[in-house]
């Protein structure tokens, strides 16, 4: 008789353990309802409420680390809360866990939403746009701006040449300035580090540009860096894409007479601004020693200033067979084209005179 006594009084301790968790969570949701309610909810009017943030849960992320780092968004306001409601997802799904991956989540979320997109891997698809005539430092400044990693981190994952992956990669690289092709790309969140958005560039490079270069061995004096090198210059230079051949044919007879190919985006590259309409470069700028400066050195600088479009990489390669040694920009995309000193001289002043009339 003991032994059922026994037995039956942990038969029904055992039946308590639902009601007593159920009572705790009913307790932790009064006071996660009261405490941590996300801050920015109870105003949607506020500026910057429903603004979504990207959060990069890495692999073998601890449940509290997840918490911290919510807290720390501005995503949740107590990282207690959290702790409490993970061991309730725990209790619940014992086979389950919060999975890593990147997730778009907002501050006018509940607490429960937000962990339960965790810990069902509702991650996102992420996708960027890389436009043609982008240096290394203007992506690094967008994908910091958009959330995706610092750009410290990309400049300096890009300052690692991959010759082991990628062989066709030129020798001696400092950084992969030009050869990350740009593109509209797709990336799985789980994925995104600044190495993995390099190798889907680098490889788009290797896809769309590449045999483009391969098939024009034949009749191009020009090496692999020396041609993204020009392209470069000419994507910076060109703004009418009819204009990008004759550009090109400009340079190339430039070289080929060993003239100073004089490219103003190429000193603005070397001193890392870029000039305007109302600022144009002052003639102490254009006389700063670099040799990314084309004004004072002759031939092409040591490296591309930027990525060339698929445009301009064929019109290097099929430039215009041009007399034209000399062209100037009439701010409205287009340019004048000159054959010789005098009448490029004639066309500046022209441009400026009408400048300043405006």
């Amino acid at each position: 008789m003991k032994a059922v006594t026994r037995t039956s009084k942990w038969l029904y301790l055992l039946a308590l353990v639902p009601v007593v968790l159920g009572i705790c969570a009913y307790v932790g949701w009064s006071w996660w309802s009261q405490e941590s309610a996300p801050p920015l909810a109870a105003s949607p009017s506020t500026p910057g409420a429903d603004k979504e943030v990207l959060i990069q849960i890495a692999p073998g992320t601890a449940s509290q680390q997840i918490g911290r780092k919510l807290e720390s968004a501005g995503l949740i306001r107590s990282s207690k809360a959290w702790k409490l409601w993970s061991s309730w997802l725990s209790f619940q799904d014992k086979q389950g866990g919060f999975k890593s991956g990147t997730y778009k989540l907002s501050p006018t979320q509940p607490l429960p939403t937000i962990a339960n997109e965790i810990w069902t891997g509702k991650v996102v698809q992420l996708d960027f746009t890389i436009p043609e005539g982008w240096s290394l430092q203007q992506m690094a400044n967008y994908f910091e701006e958009q959330g995706f990693f610092k750009a410290e981190d990309f400049l300096a994952a890009s300052r690692k040449i991959p010759k082991d992956k990628y062989p066709w990669l030129p020798d001696g690289l400092p950084s992969l300035e030009g050869f990350l092709f740009p593109d509209t790309y797709k990336l799985a969140s789980d994925a995104l580090t600044p190495q993995s958005v390099i190798n889907q560039m680098l490889k788009q490079f290797e896809q769309d540009a590449l045999p483009v270069y391969k098939q024009s061995q034949n009749r191009t004096q020009l090496t692999l860096l020396e041609w993204v090198t020009l392209a470069s210059i000419v994507e910076k230079e060109a703004v009418v894409s009819q204009e990008r051949s004759r550009i090109a044919g400009v340079f190339i007879n430039r070289l080929q007479q060993r003239i100073p190919l004089g490219s103003d985006p190429t000193v603005e590259y070397a001193l890392g601004i870029r000039q305007t309409k109302d600022k144009p470069l002052t003639f102490a700028q254009v006389k700063t020693s670099s040799p990314y400066n084309t004004y004072i050195n002759p031939g092409l600088p040591p490296g591309p200033i930027a990525s060339p479009g698929i445009g301009s990489l064929k019109a290097v390669l099929n430039p215009e067979n041009t007399d034209f040694l000399y062209f100037v920009a009439r701010y409205d995309g287009t340019h004048v084209f000159s054959r010789t000193l005098q009448e490029h001289n004639a066309a500046t002043n022209a441009i400026r005179r009408q400048v300043q009339s405006q």
